[in-house]
Formats: C-alpha cells, structure tokens, sequence
C-alpha cells in the first residue's frame, strides 16, 4: 500500500524552507523548495526491489522509502529567507541537485490520482484564474465548453472578439433658452376642436350676460337708493292720497317706545277711518280760512284709542293745490302769527258712529298740534281728549304739553304726546310714500 507522498509532484507542493546548518547529513536537501518538506524514498537494496510490472503502458513504481528523513524546524533567531518571486505551483529553476540526493521522477505517474496531494496540486484554479497558473500545469477546459450549443446557436467567441452592446440612445433635453435649431421641422402644434372653441365663446358670453345683469342690478338699486329730486317729490304728494293704501298712511297698531311721558311706551289702535272727501265742515270756520289760501284736494283722517282706553286721538292730512312756493308762504304765515297754538283753530275730531270715539266732540279736546310741510302739499294735524267724555276747558298745544316739567292734565296724561306722537308717524308716512327725505325743520305750528 502506497502513500500520498510518494506519488505527489514536487512542482505542485509549496517550497520548503531552507535546511539548517545543523541538520544531518543523511537528511535529504530538496533542491526545489527549500520552504516545504517532502518526503523523499530511499532507494533500498538491488535485491529487495520488488519486480517491475510488465506492459507498455504501466510506468515502474518507486519502492517504498523505509523510513521518512527528519527535519529540524530553523530556530527563533535564525532569519526567514526572502519569499520567492515566482507563484506558487511554478515549477522550480533547475539547479544542481544536492549530494546524496535522489534523481526526480521523469513524468508524473499516470495512475493514483485520487489522492489529497493531487487534489491539493489541482485546487489552484478555486483562487486564482486560469491566466495565472505557471507552464506546466496544463490548462483546464471552461465549463461552457463541455456543454453543447443550442441548436441554431453560434457558439461564443474570444471576448475581443464579441461586439460591445450597444446602449439605447437617450434624447437630450433642449438646454434653457434655446429654440429649435434652423431647418428642423418643428412639432406639429394640436388646434382645438371646434367644440372646445364653441365652449370657450358660450363661457365668456356667460360670464358678460352675469356681469351685465349685475351691473345693471347695481346701477338700479344705486338709483332707487338715490335721493329723488325734490320738484319730483313734492309733485308726487298731490297724488300720494290715491296711490298709497290706507293701512300704510294710517296702520291698524302704531308703537311708540319711549314716546310717552317719562320715557313711556306708548301702544295706539286704529277704531276708524274716515273715507276720503273734501274739507268743506272738517274745520272750524277760523282754521279753515286760514288754511283757504292753499286749497284742498282732499282731506285724510283716522281716529285711534291709546292701550289704557283713557284717550281718543283724531289724526290727518290735507292734501293742498298750493305749489312749493305757496307751502312755504303758508308756513311762514303759521310760524310768525302764531296760527298753530291759537284754541280757536283747533282741529275737529272725527267721531265715527257706532265706535267707541262717538262722543268724542269739541268739548273733550285737550291737546293738538297743526303743521304745515314744505317739502310736500299737505297739512299734518292731530287732536286728543279724555275717552270717558268729560268736557275740558284748558286745552294744551302739544309741543307745550311735551315740555320736559310740565304738570297740566294733557302733559301727565299724556294726551299731548298722543297728538304728538301719531302727528310724526303720519308725517313719515306720507314722506315716504312721495319718496321725499325732507325733514321739516321749522316748529310745529
């Protein structure tokens, strides 16, 4: 039975180390390696040698070494000889061999080759590539080769010699600022349809009929918020007793906060309305021929009951011919002589038969009030007494009885701010109604 060792290739194995001065002399010097130790045969005598085999083709096996030489390991002073400048598994300069030592084999034996020193001898190519192993250690077939093409296939080439790949071609960007250059056909530009066209002008068509209509919205309110002329207005009031409802001139509740004496609140309700006729025995004889020189178209009245029922209020107006100038010359006339706060000018009240106001008569007056409006043809009065019937003898204008201190029976009674109060209400009324802003700014007469 034969060893590894005698049958590994001494160009495969590693070098040896060099041996040391004092090794002995029977201990064979390899000439190769001088950083591996190799066990070498030794020949044994002539007649001991077993017989070679017969044939062609078996090559003569050494014998068997009796025993292995020994080698002394180089101490720790001894220096380590440079490392050899060749790879490993080159085979070795050829040298002159060392006394005593035996001759190489000529080939490599062809047989025992599952063995750890061949395998150790052919493990090269597991870290370094076929390119790098010296001459002599033959060349290793690559593993395409020993696969079979596919049909139809051409079998690859020398790396040099394949085509490199070519990279898909990239389109560069145009750089910023730069138009197409000159001569290249530019994209085709996409037109809109005719349907996005007819969009297009059907939403700005949209939007101009909106803005109008809201234009024209704003211009209308701006002009109805305006202050109308003040010749228009005042023409406007001759006709304002035929074109204004009765409950807009006179309404069925009339509140007044803070109206009453003190600060009191003040709740009036409608009892009747007069219809419409002219002046002739709606005054006394003197108040009527004071008011003469404006004439009449037509005289306004209503009689309301306070929320207590302790009073009856007659208020109106006299629609006049007169024109704006002839209104002013009335006022002036009224506000000079005094006409508004005479007793003998008094308004009548307007006892309406079968309410509660049917005895409210001459002699149950307490407070009145009569002005006389510039801005607009009319005359604006009211008149108040006592719900119970009684007959009073000290009646009171009602601006006097509205004085802040006043102690009469129409002032803590409040009959004077009755007449007062609803004489405002009808005057507003009628101003609105001739679409007239005015506010009279002389004293009620």
């Amino acid at each position: 039975m034969s060893t590894d060792a005698e049958f590994a290739d001494a160009r495969h194995i590693p070098p040896i180390p060099p041996q040391p001065p004092r090794r002995p002399a029977a201990a064979p010097a390899p000439a190769e390696d001088p950083q591996t130790a190799v066990l070498r045969r030794v020949p044994p005598a002539p007649s001991s040698a077993p017989a070679a085999p017969s044939g062609p083709t078996a090559p003569p096996v050494p014998p068997r070494p009796a025993a292995p030489p020994r080698v002394q390991q180089p101490s720790a002073g001894d220096r380590q000889p440079p490392r050899p400048d060749r790879a490993p598994g080159s085979p070795a300069p050829a040298g002159p061999a060392a006394p005593g030592t035996p001759p190489q084999p000529a080939a490599r034996p062809a047989a025992f080759r599952d063995t750890a020193a061949f395998h150790l001898a052919n493990s090269q190519d597991l870290w370094s590539g076929p390119g790098e192993r010296g001459a002599g250690q033959g060349t290793r077939e690559p593993a395409s080769a020993a696969s079979p093409a596919a049909p139809g296939s051409r079998p690859p080439g020398p790396a040099a010699e394949r085509p490199s790949q070519v990279p898909w071609p990239r389109t560069p960007l145009p750089p910023q600022g730069v138009g197409p250059a000159t001569g290249v056909p530019a994209a085709p530009s996409r037109r809109p349809g005719a349907r996005v066209l007819a969009a297009a002008a059907s939403l700005v068509l949209g939007i101009g009929l909106l803005g109008g209509a809201a234009a024209g919205g704003w211009l209308t309110e701006k002009a109805a918020g305006a202050p109308p002329d003040a010749a228009a207005a005042f023409a406007k009031g001759h006709d304002v007793w035929r074109n204004t409802p009765v409950d807009t001139l006179f309404p069925r509740t009339v509140n007044g906060l803070g109206v009453g004496p003190g600060g009191a609140d003040r709740t009036w309700t409608r009892i009747a309305v007069a219809p419409d006729s002219a002046c002739k025995g709606a005054f006394d004889p003197k108040l009527a021929a004071a008011l003469a020189p404006a004439g009449c178209v037509r005289l306004l009245r209503a009689t309301y009951v306070d929320a207590t029922r302790s009073g009856f209020i007659t208020v109106g107006a006299q629609i006049t011919k007169a024109d704006q100038a002839g209104m002013m010359a009335l006022n002036t006339r009224f506000s000079t002589k005094n006409l508004g706060i005479r007793t003998d000018l008094m308004p009548l009240p307007y006892a309406a038969k079968g309410t509660l106001a049917a005895d409210f008569g001459r002699a149950q007056r307490a407070s009145w009030t009569v002005r006389v409006l510039t801005d607009l043809p009319a005359v604006v009065f009211a008149v108040s007494g006592f719900a119970d019937g009684r007959t009073f003898t000290g009646p009171q204008p009602a601006e006097a009885a509205t004085r802040p201190g006043a102690t009469t029976a129409p002032a803590e009674s409040g009959l004077g701010h009755d007449a007062k109060d609803l004489a405002d209400r009808i005057e507003a009324d009628l101003r609105k109604a001739a679409g007239s802003p005015t506010q009279t700014t002389e004293a009620s007469s």
